[in-house]
């Protein structure tokens, strides 16, 4: 074989390698949601979770719900509620620093 003709044609599979590694990559990402979407799916089913919180809640005073159960959905909704808020809490330090920047 020719070593030069051997290095171009090693030097053309590493590029085609390359190019299908891109486009795998391309779509593997345009598979997954956007972060916006992701986000709106997140806080909507926060919402469900604390909902259905206040729903057994409901319930339980009404007698319709066992106590447990309505300790469960309720602590649930608090684990949520927290998690809720700490995320919001990230959100507005993460804007203070971005504020405090020189430009």
């Amino acid at each position: 074989m020719i070593p030069a003709v051997t290095a171009l044609g090693a030097k053309f599979l590493e590029g085609a390698t390359d190019l299908a590694q891109t486009q795998a990559t391309a779509a593997a990402s345009a598979a997954q949601p956007s972060f916006e979407q992701t986000l709106a799916k997140t806080v909507s089913d926060a919402f469900a979770t604390i909902q259905s919180g206040e729903a057994a809640a409901i319930q339980g005073v009404d007698g319709a719900m066992p106590a447990f159960k309505v300790v469960e959905q309720v602590m649930s909704a608090q684990r949520t509620l927290q998690q809720i808020i700490a995320i919001r809490d990230k959100a507005v330090s993460a804007y203070q620093e971005i504020a405090h920047m020189t430009i």
